[in-house]
């Protein structure tokens, strides 16, 4: 019977391992769906009957269930080096003429440049043993359980091999609009693209989660490939696609130079075909023998090249130019066009900053315009089609009355900004909660912005304070379409944990003018509460380093407003604990105006806990090595910024010597 057991696990695991690949690798199924879930549905019937036959490489671990507390770091050795990128074809003849120089009778392998998070996979007798993310290429995280629930990494080769390879983990362009529209519909943030989304993924401490947004890949980088007799980039392809890894089949070796412009624009008009984002191409050298004669930069290989598309444009017809009011006030003009697909999302708005904007640019309703996305991200209008204006069109004009309250709009005298000085501007509350409860200020996860504009319209949230007033409003918002008592728990519970914040964070949450993250760190370093900024003096906040009039005058005007003050001591009867990283500490004057940087990773602190507190105490935290820095602070695994500042002659401070510099300074 057992016999007979094990017989029939290992045929439904060859049977849907098949299918994984034919499905998700060769994008050519041979069972239907419903025959791959029956399969799918005995084989995990089975495994849970039969324990003791488990395997590590079973495709049931593709479905996910382990819950991480954490990541524990990965040295990647060797490191996983960025590339250097090129913007035109003067640039990517340079690179070859530099390349030729240290080499010759080479040739050259095109490949696409996938627009994911890289990652790193170990096998070990043929069996997937580690998957780490890049990290900053030194060091990364271990992101295994995650990695096995895709789908198309395999978890057992075609044959054992002790082998490393790696490649791009990606969100397909469907998976991405699929999981945005169920965010959407729980009030969840969305994600910018498909790359974020899949870098958010990959993260998420519930494997079954990452299961769930199917996720994707393609391998590309073969670990010292002279192990398997392979000497080329594209016998390498080649080899890892038959070991049974998903390789992207739009790779070519080319012979020359100039076969590549022919194959840039190729590839630029293929990313609107692919379902998938992609950037650009990358440009290797085919011969991995003169790899090392070649040489790498500090950062990058001097054998690669990663050619960069240009931004993808569209035209389309201005619709309306409409306002926007924010916290502080400012009226900001929002472009509304016919949509269009750019980058492989659907748009339909875009900023126009200003009044000065909008007249540099002449943009006018009704105008034919260019827009793209700036950094493939923010929408933008590139230009009007000027040929294609209407005579009839009418210059732009700013709006005179806030668009909200229709309060008289005042324009700061220094800038091209209009505001609304009504300080009670619906506008200006609804846009100062989200602000408030916004993951850098309060962090109130699962209170989003539809979740405050419904409960702001029904009139239950109309200040910062009303917020910690919601748990006692439970029965109206329960009457609300998409609230039922679970979710209400849920933000209840988030509210309540707010209460609990870091002074600066609260600072920045309050959503004073001109004072952003940066600003709130500096005034914490100076006031250790906020009831002592209530007694701010404006020629005392102009000397703060780095501060000046523009940003004193703002803080002394926010805290000398008696509706701010009852406002925020509104927030303190609430229980809201605004906590200062000062409040216990000697004051540390050590690194006031020491640039720092950190490296390594710390049993005391996390980097994020170790960098806000340095610049508590007023020290500027940098992420590169240079003859400005003051301090290399140490913790294990540092990589090749230890080796830098040793050769500058840049003082080392250790982690069981920091203790002694934080306290005594």
């Amino acid at each position: 019977m057992q016999d007979t057991v094990l017989l029939e696990i290992l045929n439904l695991r060859e049977k849907i391992n098949k299918a994984n690949y034919e499905y998700h690798t060769l994008d050519n199924p041979t069972i239907s769906d419903y025959e791959y879930d029956k399969a799918m549905s005995r084989l995990i019937s089975l495994e849970e009957e039969y324990p003791n036959y488990k395997d590590l490489s079973s495709p049931t671990n593709k479905i996910g269930g382990v819950i991480l507390e954490n990541f524990t770091k990965v040295i990647h050795n060797p490191p996983m080096m960025s590339l250097g990128d090129v913007f035109n074809e003067y640039e990517l003849l340079d690179f070859f003429v530099k390349a030729s120089k240290d080499a010759s009778n080479f040739t050259l392998v095109s490949e696409l440049k996938i627009d994911g998070l890289a990652i790193n996979l170990e096998y070990i007798n043929g069996v997937l043993f580690r998957a780490s993310t890049r990290g900053d290429g030194n060091i990364g995280e271990d992101v295994t359980e995650n990695v096995k629930t895709i789908k198309s990494i395999p978890l057992k080769l075609n044959k054992p091999l002790d082998i490393k390879v790696r490649g791009e983990v990606f969100m397909p362009i469907k998976s991405f609009i699929k999981l945005n529209i169920q965010r959407k519909e729980n009030n969840e943030q969305l994600f910018a693209n498909p790359r974020n989304a899949a870098s958010g993924t990959i993260r998420q401490l519930d494997s079954k989660i990452v299961s769930s947004r199917n996720l994707d890949s393609f391998i590309y980088t073969l670990v010292s490939p002279s192990t398997y007799n392979i000497h080329t980039q594209s016998s390498s392809l080649e080899f890892m696609r038959g070991l049974g890894f998903k390789v992207n089949n739009y790779y070519k070796h080319i012979t020359s130079i100039n076969e590549l412009a022919p194959l840039i624009t190729y590839y630029d008009n293929l990313r609107e075909e692919v379902p998938y984002d992609t950037d650009g191409i990358v440009i290797k050298i085919n011969e991995f023998n003169l790899y090392d004669e070649i040489g790498y930069t500090a950062k990058a290989p001097k054998w690669a090249v990663a050619y960069k598309f240009p931004p993808k444009t569209k035209k389309t017809k201005l619709l309306d130019i409409i306002f926007q009011v924010g916290r502080t006030g400012a009226i900001t003009p929002v472009a509304v066009f016919e949509s269009v697909v750019v980058s492989g999302s659907k748009i339909s708005r875009a900023s126009l900053h200003n009044e000065d904007y909008i007249k540099d640019k002449d943009i006018r309703i009704g105008d034919i315009v260019e827009v793209h996305k700036a950094a493939e991200i923010i929408p933008e209008i590139l230009k009007v089609v000027l040929e294609q204006r209407n005579i009839n069109s009418v210059p732009f004009e700013m709006i005179k009355n806030c668009p909200i309250c229709n309060s008289l709009l005042t324009r700061d005298a220094s800038k091209a900004d209009y505001f609304c000085t009504n300080l009670e501007c619906p506008g200006r509350n609804i846009n100062s909660i989200i602000h408030y409860a916004s993951r850098k200020a309060l962090d109130i996860d699962t209170l989003g912005e539809k979740a405050i504009e419904e409960f702001h319209n029904i009139g239950i949230l109309n200040r910062l304070s009303d917020i910690y007033t919601l748990k006692d409003k439970k029965d109206i918002i329960l009457e609300l379409e998409g609230f039922g008592d679970k979710k209400i728990d849920n933000i209840i519970s988030s509210i309540e944990k707010s209460k609990t914040i870091s002074l600066d964070r609260f600072i920045y949450g309050l959503g004073i003018k001109n004072i952003g993250e940066k600003y709130s760190k500096i005034l914490v370093r100076h006031y250790k509460t906020i009831t002592e900024l209530f007694q701010v003096d404006e020629e005392v906040l102009v000397n703060i380093n780095d501060f000046g009039v523009e940003r004193a005058s703002s803080v002394y005007q926010y805290f000398h407003n008696d509706e701010n003050i009852k406002e925020i001591k509104l927030l303190l009867g609430y229980g809201v604990n605004p906590v200062s990283a000062n409040e216990n500490v000697t004051k540390n004057d050590f690194f006031v105006n020491k640039k720092i940087v950190i490296t390594g990773s710390f049993t005391i602190f996390t980097r994020d806990e170790l960098t806000s507190l340095l610049e508590s105490y007023g020290a500027k935290v940098s992420s590169s090595v240079s003859s400005q820095t003051s301090y290399l602070i140490v913790g294990e695994n540092p990589g090749s910024k230890l080796d830098k500042a040793l050769l500058l002659g840049i003082k080392i401070i250790k982690e069981d010597e920091l203790k002694g510099y934080l306290t005594n300074g």
